[in-house]
């Protein structure tokens, strides 16, 4: 388990830190970059083979279907990869390092407590959940802790793995490892999202879903919401760390962006080894100006959207929270607020019982309405037992 920590934490380019990075030097940072990056410039038509695009840090490849998605010069012209169902169950885990080891192993397993495609919402319950991982992760090991207690409250629970890509088609090298998804384009993600949405829809006779997402899962249904015809079709969006306007890596994703504006594509570079998805999730990128271009939300949902002080991949951590629209509530939380001994970070927020009862709190305030406050250690979870 050690080794899979290091290998994640070694490819992600940054470690965990019991203490979070100083707020006023990191949003110094972001601000810089937001003011001085340059402006997208409008995207060339694709063609069948991916012809060639604009994008805001070189030239970049279309997706194969006449989409321009790229935030650097690697993009290789095919699509984003493909969706896929869950096979079997895995086991619960309240530890996140457990979990990610479980899923490298089972990557096609749901979490428990998901995708019982017999279950029926209740008057109590009349919205189905849809949870959604994040980047290199699944739909397994993004949710065996919260997968389980979520159903066991009343909600019927649903999950599916998407942007499954290889190399080839733009992964990463993290894609070659079978439990590692959601490197693809982030707009074919969002269209399998919405495939999805529509199945559970059918199957429970649901007129909304209740969306949980962790990371890239928060910003990808944000984008189905503006642009894949998720308005209508989602009440309560709850989301974990979110890429919502970007991050800056630690300064490490933003300084890329700045180089960029200089002419120079060294995230076309970095996009070969951490995919596209995790490069289209920087500050200043083509996806995340054009999902913020005519605000952060859209009317009709409820946002409920939580941070952490330790998240060392959204950061600074504010960056995922939402400014509220016309017709739109927003509820902007951050994690350790009246908890501080909860001190997960990116990873294991979604192995916090704190988290957790935010979420259920935000789909049923009348059952649930106390939040929950225990010792979650960053990196382990679980609180610090595997």
């Amino acid at each position: 388990m050690m080794g899979v920590s290091v290998l994640v934490m070694g490819i992600a380019g940054v470690g965990a830190s019991a203490e979070p990075p100083a707020d006023a030097t990191e949003q110094a940072l972001a601000d810089y970059i937001a003011a001085g990056r340059k402006a997208a410039p409008v995207a060339d038509s694709g063609s069948a083979s991916g012809s060639a695009c604009n994008s805001g840090s070189g030239a970049g490849s279309g997706n194969g279907s006449g989409d321009c998605y790229g935030g650097s010069g690697s993009s290789s012209g095919l699509s984003g990869g493909y969706a896929s169902d869950t096979v079997g169950y895995g086991p619960p885990m309240t530890s996140w390092l457990a979990a990610f080891g479980h899923g490298l192993l089972n990557p096609d397993v749901a979490p428990p407590g998901a995708n019982d495609w017999n279950c029926k919402p209740t008057a109590e319950h009349p919205r189905p959940v849809v949870m959604l991982h994040g980047t290199w992760m699944n739909a397994y090991n993004g949710f065996a802790y919260m997968g389980q207690p979520i159903k066991d409250a009343g909600f019927c629970t649903f999950t599916f793995n998407y942007g499954r890509s290889n190399l080839v088609q733009g992964g990463g090298l993290g894609s070659v490892l079978p439990g590692v998804m959601g490197t693809g384009y982030i707009q074919d993600s969002a269209k399998q999202l919405a495939t999805f949405v529509d199945r559970v829809l059918a199957a429970t006779g649901s007129a909304e879903v209740d969306i949980v997402a962790h990371s890239q899962g928060g910003s990808m249904a944000n984008w189905y919401t503006k642009f894949e015809g998720g308005a209508d079709k989602v009440q309560n969006l709850i989301t974990y760390g979110a890429t919502h306007h970007g991050t800056s890596l630690v300064g490490i994703g933003a300084l890329g962006r700045a180089i960029n504006n200089f002419g120079i594509d060294i995230l076309g570079f970095i996009e070969i080894f951490v995919g596209h998805a995790g490069i289209q999730q920087t500050i200043g990128s083509d996806f995340v100006n054009r999902l913020n271009a005519n605000g952060d939300t859209v009317p009709g949902v409820d946002y409920t959207i939580v941070g952490t002080r330790y998240d060392e991949i959204t950061n600074p951590y504010d960056l995922t929270f939402l400014r509220p629209g016309p017709g739109a509530s927003v509820q902007n939380i951050t994690l350790q607020d009246g908890c501080e001994q909860d001190v997960s970070d990116h990873l294991t927020i979604m192995y916090s019982p704190r988290a957790l009862s935010i979420a259920l709190r935000a789909m049923d305030p009348v059952g649930h309405p106390n939040l929950e406050c225990t010792f979650n250690p960053w990196l382990i979870g679980g609180g610090g037992q595997l």
